[in-house]
């Protein structure tokens, strides 16, 4: 009798403990589904958050410099940071939009480490390109047109303009031949408001970037010694491969994708 009672607790406190047991597993279960945070975001989409802050933050829109313009300029400055041909420690981009007007201040100098403007400023194009707007682009010689695409700066020097900076075209077929024709940053009076308001539009250089005088240092001195130049314009026949989303992003937030493809 006493061996059939302790058999039957026996079983029954089995059985509680297995009810128990499930119970518990059971309610962690459903914690885990419950509270499981959401899946971590692709490279890509950590870049699109990225280039949104930098945007907001330095307040660019404000200064005029489209949202498309910007996305174009850092996915160009990274895959050439991940081609090797801009250091590591770069952290400033100019971007020149000559899909705008030479009346407004179409050329932007943005840190992207501190998230901030450092000058905007006018810019002329080549008369080649055209008057006010530019709407012609070529890479030939003695065409004193303006060239699109990605440009490394390289060493200062002093030229008929005075201190000028030198440019390496990295676009093959679209700005490559700047080096021959001695396409650089330099200072030119015919930047100025004084042009703007004799002419209705900035005077042309001869496919040069040129800005005022009175910026002329401190545009050197921001940019120079291998930082990316982007230069953009209504031109659809411009490619660059430097326009890889997919290795700007990798190179920005590399384990990204292999966390997300884990889960």
């Amino acid at each position: 009798m006493k061996r059939s009672f302790l058999w039957v607790a026996l079983t029954l406190l089995l059985f509680s403990v297995t009810i128990v047991s499930w119970k518990t597993d059971a309610t962690i279960k459903a914690k885990k589904i419950s509270y499981h945070p959401n899946p971590p975001a692709s490279a890509k989409e950590l870049f699109t958050g990225y280039l949104d802050d930098i945007y907001n933050t330095a307040q660019l829109h404000v200064a005029g410099l489209d949202r498309d313009v910007f996305q174009k300029a850092v996915t160009g400055y990274f895959n050439l940071k991940a081609a090797g041909q801009v250091p590591q420690y770069s952290s400033v981009i100019t971007i020149v939009d000559l899909a705008k007007s030479s009346c407004l201040k179409r050329l932007w100098i943005v840190d992207l480490i501190d998230k901030k403007l450092v000058l905007n400023t006018w810019v002329a194009h080549g008369s080649g390109s055209g008057e006010d707007m530019a709407r012609y682009f070529s890479n030939e010689n003695d065409s004193h047109a303006s060239s699109l695409g990605f440009y490394v700066t390289d060493g200062v020097y002093h030229g008929k303009h005075g201190r000028s900076l030198k440019l390496d075209g990295m676009d093959a077929g679209f700005n490559d031949n700047a080096r021959a024709r001695s396409i650089v940053v330099h200072a030119a009076p015919y930047v100025s408001m004084s042009s703007i308001n004799q002419l209705g539009r900035l005077g042309h250089s001869e496919g040069c970037p040129a800005v005022s005088p009175q910026v002329i240092g401190k545009v050197i001195e921001a940019i120079k010694d291998r930082t990316v130049l982007f230069i953009n314009g209504n031109d659809n026949s411009y490619t660059s491969k430097y326009l890889d989303e997919g290795i700007a992003a990798n190179y920005m937030y590399p384990d990204s994708s292999s966390v997300t493809a884990s889960l």
